[in-house]
Parts: C-alpha cells; sequence; structure tokens
C-alpha cells in the first residue's frame, strides 16, 4: 500500500507505545484495531479488520460476487468519516484514504489508494486473477484459523482537523457497515500521552470527554 503519512512512523517515535500497538497485533475474528496519533491539526489512523469481519470470509475469492464484496469493502473503508464519526465541533476533513486487503505474506491482494474527492479506477481482471491465485483458502469456520491462512483488510488515513481539542467523541458507525464485526480495540497516540480503549457493537460511542 502506498503510504503518503504512515501511522507507523509515529508510533515508532514512543516505543512503550509501540510495544502496547504490537501486543493488538493478532488475528482475532470479531475483533479490529484503530491506532490514532494526534500530532496538532493532522490525525492520521491506521485500521485493520481480519477478512471475515468485512466481508463474512477468508478464502482467496473467484466467483463475481465475493469479488464483488471485496471491491464494496475496499470502497466503503475508503470513507472513514462515515464509519468513524468526529466530533462536529472538532471540524475534521479527509486528506488521504488508502485501503486494501491483503494476505498472510503482507502483499496487497486487492486494494486502492485516493485522496478525498478523487474517484478510483476500477480494478481489471487481472486484478482479480492475481487475488485468486494468490489468496489463501479458508473455507471453514472460526476453529480452524489457525490451521488456514488469514486476509485482513488494512486502512490508513490522514485527516485535518481543525480543532483537535474538541474531539471528545468517536461514533463507530463501522458497526452498522460491517455486521460481522464485534469489537475494536483503540488506541489514541498524542505527543504526550497514550490510551486504550475497547469499543463493542453494543456500545458504539467512544467517549474522549472523561
Amino acid at each position: 500500500m502506498k503510504q503518503i503519512f504512515s501511522l507507523i512512523t509515529l508510533i515508532a517515535a514512543f516505543p512503550a507505545i509501540a510495544e502496547n500497538a504490537r501486543e493488538l497485533d493478532a488475528h482475532e475474528h470479531g475483533v479490529g484495531t484503530l491506532n490514532i496519533a494526534i500530532d496538532g491539526t493532522t490525525v492520521a489512523m491506521a485500521f485493520e479488520a481480519p477478512g471475515a469481519d468485512i466481508v463474512g470470509f477468508e478464502y482467496a475469492a473467484e466467483s463475481g460476487a465475493d469479488l464483488a464484496a471485496i471491491d464494496a469493502a475496499v470502497s466503503t473503508l475508503g470513507a472513514p468519516l462515515d464509519l468513524f464519526v468526529m466530533s462536529d465541533a472538532a471540524n475534521c476533513s479527509l486528506v488521504d484514504a488508502q485501503a486494501a486487503l491483503e494476505g498472510e505474506d503482507g502483499h496487497d491482494d486487492h486494494g486502492e489508494d485516493g485522496h478525498a474527492d478523487e474517484e478510483h479506477d476500477d480494478h481489471d481482471e487481472e486484478d482479480h486473477n492475481e487475488l485468486a491465485e494468490e489468496g489463501s483458502d479458508d473455507r471453514g469456520d472460526d476453529d480452524h484459523a489457525d490451521e488456514a491462512g488469514h486476509t485482513e483488510f488494512h486502512a490508513e488515513y490522514t485527516l485535518t482537523c481543525d480543532k483537535p481539542d474538541a474531539l471528545t467523541e468517536i461514533k463507530f458507525t463501522y458497526f452498522d457497515a460491517f455486521p460481522n464485526a464485534k469489537e475494536v480495540e483503540v488506541q489514541i497516540i498524542t505527543t504526550s500521552d497514550a490510551q486504550a480503549f475497547e469499543v463493542r457493537r453494543d456500545a458504539p460511542v467512544l467517549d474522549l470527554g472523561r
């Protein structure tokens, strides 16, 4: 995935925080991770979720329906402010969004890069064939997840928030978009502090004003 602004770089500046982030890097169905770094008016976000959470499967997509589901998911993940709704008073806007489906080996199987208000190019048949060849066959249930390959959706976002101090809550409409998702582990990093939260489907609003 092309990166014009990497959250990983920001996390690396804080060794203790980076260690905590690595602890969250486990592939658990139903659980996604969202790391947020705030530096002045710039907000960088990195999101990961198992393929099963987003499209309901992790096997190599071959059918037109499965490929269409992946395309639709990537498109939805490319609109973070519709999934993670920031406080109106913070006046946040999207600068850049990048989303992709990645296989177990870490390379992009399927994805798109783009900027706010730009149209993304359609994926051609060659991309679809590559996904089918490189994906791993995981048609079993969650009990066999450790025995099969995994796919994950990864996304990175850059936002500008005119009043970052007014960011007092984030509403996770993400759960409405993806019914298989149950929880998101959130880590918020600033130059002076780090906080960790768990946001669940039955309580989808993260209160940052506490």
